[in-house]
């Protein structure tokens, strides 16, 4: 009987062997059905093609949101002197009403002179220069000529002797040159 159980054992034994050999094998053989393929080159073009094509997209979205924040910076960019310039229009109007009424002459020019000294600072707060042009000698990146005049004397010669209209600077960029009278 011990023979008999022996002979069992030995059955079973060999028998869970040949089991997990089984899967052994079946899983060696799953492994290899598992390796990555190399893609096909329609699949790489098509991956590409793809990979183009969002950026392409991305590249318009990025385009078209620059585009609509540059028209609305340029709608606006000048909020910010309309709004300081504001209340030189509020003073000038206040002296309009109040001239009516006035008939001192003295505190009219006043008036005027506070109101164009407020224009003034705005102005020059935002970088508006002046240009001083008389007595310089000409320069036709900065003046523009409009007469020649017999110079008083010989060191006003290709000078300006008149300012006609100022030049401005914004920003040390000239935004309008002087309309100047030149000795010759």
């Amino acid at each position: 009987m011990s023979e008999e159980k022996d002979d069992l054992n030995t059955d079973q034994t060999q028998g869970q062997q040949e089991e997990t050999t089984e899967s052994n094998d079946v899983r060696v053989e799953e492994g290899t059905e598992e390796t990555p393929k190399e893609a096909t080159p329609e699949e790489k073009y098509a991956e590409l093609n793809d990979r183009f094509l969002r950026l392409y997209a991305e590249f318009e979205n990025y385009r078209r949101r620059t585009n609509e924040e540059r028209l609305q910076l340029i709608a606006t960019a000048n909020k910010d002197l309309i709004h300081k310039l504001l209340p030189v229009m509020d003073n000038f109007e206040r002296a309009i009403v109040n001239n009516e009424k006035l008939e001192d002459v003295d505190s009219i020019k006043e008036g005027f002179h506070l109101i164009f000294n407020l224009f003034k600072g705005v102005l020059d707060s935002k970088g508006l220069k002046a240009m001083e042009a008389k007595g310089a000698a000409f320069d036709i990146d900065l003046h523009e000529a409009i007469a020649n005049i017999p110079a008083p004397d010989k060191k006003m010669i290709g000078k300006v002797i008149e300012d006609v209209e100022k030049g401005y600077y914004l920003n040390d960029k000239v935004i309008r040159f002087a309309k100047v009278v030149v000795g010759q």
